[in-house]
């Protein structure tokens, strides 16, 4: 690990401006915030990232799970995993977020990890987090060794020729079904960005994820109220513990009358960014709950899919895992 200035911000303001002023200072250099520290300790160790400064917030107040005033509920950036799992406000009303935080890590490692740095999770591309191995998001330009190489756990959908790698978060995949925003603090003052824009393709620039500038900082995330709805999170993974999905679903649906009136539907362990299925969505819209009707949605979701060597099981393994998502919140409506 290399050496790094470390410092505590004392409040969301005092953290902002010495993440932008450290940008300017040192001509670029990397500023990282600290929270759990679960991914960004883990990455300098293996010199992927290496902050010339790195900023302590995990004392900011920013650890609160409240209902909004449309009755929705607004979660702190820095809420750890285990405690918005089983939070009351999330654990049965929103609980595809609750099922996705529980089946990601280990039980330590939720116990510290926040939701602000789930959001800013890296990929678990071998390449990415091997510095003797060329990687456009690592060292942007010098090429994708993923794409020639071993590519099993990698992305089959928003992918480019510069990059392939896989958004790894169950919690970002429960978050996109639900439709959430990402509220920031940054020098130009306070923004609100739906998670669907939030993360971005990898296009030509692979090395920038999320619409964050220098010295922004997440500090909560709002969901909408989703009257009526049933959740889920299935994820298939190679193992029943700590194990990054091959594929998950979740989704939330409302049914009335024997129709759908309302679904939301995401995929993960498939894209470079939590994936909103917005064409499943469209499939089901209307649509009698049954696996005909799951199998349409599925494929539409999928349609777009460009595997690679190693992957190409990833579609099918993901429509069925949809398919069952789907029977399974609807079966005892």
């Amino acid at each position: 690990m290399e050496l790094f200035q470390l410092s505590r911000a004392n409040d969301v303001r005092d953290a902002v401006i010495a993440g932008a002023a450290s940008q300017t200072a040192q001509q670029g250099a990397q500023v990282r915030f600290l929270a759990g520290g679960t991914t960004l300790l883990d990455l300098m160790k293996l010199d992927v990232e290496k902050p010339a400064r790195v900023i302590d917030i995990s004392h900011l107040p920013l650890d609160r799970v409240e209902t909004t005033d449309e009755g929705g509920v607004k979660i702190g950036a820095l809420v750890r995993n285990t405690d918005l799992a089983m939070h009351p406000l999330i654990h049965e009303p929103y609980a595809v977020l609750s099922q996705a935080l529980l089946a990601g890590a280990s039980v330590q490692l939720r116990n510290m990890a926040t939701t602000g740095g789930n959001l800013l999770q890296r990929t678990r591309c071998v390449y990415f987090r091997d510095t003797a191995m060329p990687c456009n998001k690592r060292e942007p330009g010098s090429g994708c060794a993923a794409m020639g190489g071993f590519n099993r756990m990698l992305a089959i959908l928003g992918t480019s020729d510069k990059c392939i790698a896989t958004n790894p978060s169950d919690m970002n995949v429960a978050l996109a079904a639900l439709g959430a925003t990402i509220h920031i603090q940054g020098t130009k003052g306070a923004r609100s960005v739906p998670i669907d824009d939030f993360y971005l393709l990898p296009g030509d620039t692979p090395e920038r994820e999320t619409v964050l500038e220098p010295g922004d900082l997440v500090t909560h995330v709002t969901l909408p109220p989703i009257p009526g709805s049933r959740s889920l999170y299935l994820k298939l993974r190679d193992r029943a513990s700590y194990e990054f999905a091959l594929a998950s679903a979740a989704v939330a649906v409302n049914v009335a009358d024997g129709r759908i009136t309302r679904a939301r539907v995401a995929l993960g362990g498939v894209g470079t960014k939590p994936w909103h299925a917005h064409e499943a969505e469209a499939e089901l819209a209307g649509a009698v709950p049954d696996e005909a009707s799951f199998a349409r949605a599925a494929d539409a979701a999928l349609a777009g899919a460009k595997p690679q060597s190693q992957n190409g099981f990833k579609v099918e393994l993901s429509r069925r895992c949809l398919i069952h998502a789907l029977i399974q919140v609807t079966q005892s409506v």
